[in-house]
């Protein structure tokens, strides 16, 4: 097959491909017009997240039989249409479920223990040991809204800390040893911890709001290292001032381009980021859970074993 690389990615991902007969072209400042001119040579993309694969895109790939994108989700991509064309979709959620889980604890300790402000502190002369007093995981219960590859492997990272942890999904009969599943309504009434692993989906866009955060029966902590969208960030705010939520830790940010690859200006900074950015109870990455020399590797072996299992 001729297939079309429009990021990059670990060198054995083509490596692979072109030993197992298959042509790569490479092609990484391309934009999505010029692409859009030359993907009808192609039988395959394998992409990251530089721009929207929709309709036009996809009628212009005449000839394309499957779309690899080297991450967990599929959403730039226009499933319904694409499979009606009988393109095969190709993600790779197994390949950095590990890094997440292991962020999503780190964050979780971080908070509990104080340390983004004691490290803070400490480093501008001030000793303050009774303010940075933590509290312990053992005994908390910690809820997980999406339960799939992401959401199981926080829960494996769990095991050991002596907590309880329910899971809430979509999807019935996905608890396992590591996790109870419940309803959404007895995760709220027990949780003190909240961790999303959850796609983007119309309905978990804007799910964690002013009215989803009241129906918590407790004070929590928030960990979200799923999409950005799923959190109104004023909402977020103003629960972080009243203390109903405790503190946060966010790897996204529903200001996020669909790149992932920045921001946006100084000049152009929502308030609610602004109070986010000040606050030492919150702790921002730039969507990194996942983001791992070891998870690289992976999601290229992942895309690559996909590929040739499925056209080999």
């Amino acid at each position: 097959m001729k297939i079309l690389h429009l990021d990059r990615n670990h060198p054995l991902l083509i490596d692979q491909l072109a030993d197992a007969g298959h042509q790569n072209d490479e092609n990484y400042t391309i934009s999505k017009s010029d692409t859009e001119k030359i993907i009808g040579m192609y039988d395959g993309i394998v992409i990251r997240s530089r721009f929207k694969i929709d309709r036009l895109f996809i009628d212009a790939a005449t000839n394309l039989k499957f779309i690899a994108r080297v991450g967990a989700g599929l959403e730039s991509i226009d499933i319904p249409y694409a499979e009606s064309k009988g393109i095969y979709l190709i993600s790779a959620p197994e390949g950095n479920r590990n890094a997440v889980g292991e962020q999503a604890l780190g964050m979780l300790l971080s908070l509990f223990n104080n340390l983004n402000r004691a490290d803070a502190q400490v480093k501008a002369g001030h000793w303050n040991r009774e303010e940075n007093r933590g509290v312990e995981l053992e005994g908390k219960t910690v809820g997980i809204i999406g339960y799939g590859n992401m959401g199981k492997a926080f829960a494996r990272k769990l095991q050991g800390f002596d907590c309880e942890v329910l899971c809430y999904d979509i999807l019935d009969g996905v608890g396992d040893g590591n996790a109870r599943q419940v309803s959404l309504k007895e995760l709220q009434e027990k949780a003190h911890v909240l961790s999303l692993h959850t796609p983007w989906t119309p309905e978990t866009d804007k799910m964690v709001d002013a009215d989803f955060i009241s129906a918590f029966a407790k004070a929590f902590y928030l960990i979200n290292t799923a999409r950005g969208n799923s959190v109104v960030t004023a909402d977020l705010v103003e629960a972080l001032k009243s203390k109903k939520i405790l503190g946060a830790g966010l790897d996204v940010l529903e200001y996020e381009k669909l790149s992932f690859e920045n921001l946006f200006t100084e000049d152009e900074m929502p308030m609610p980021l602004q109070y986010l950015i000040r606050a030492d109870n919150v702790l921002l990455t730039p969507h990194i859970a996942g983001w791992t020399v070891e998870s690289k590797r992976k999601l290229a072996q992942t895309i690559v074993d996909k590929i040739l299992d499925k056209f080999s």
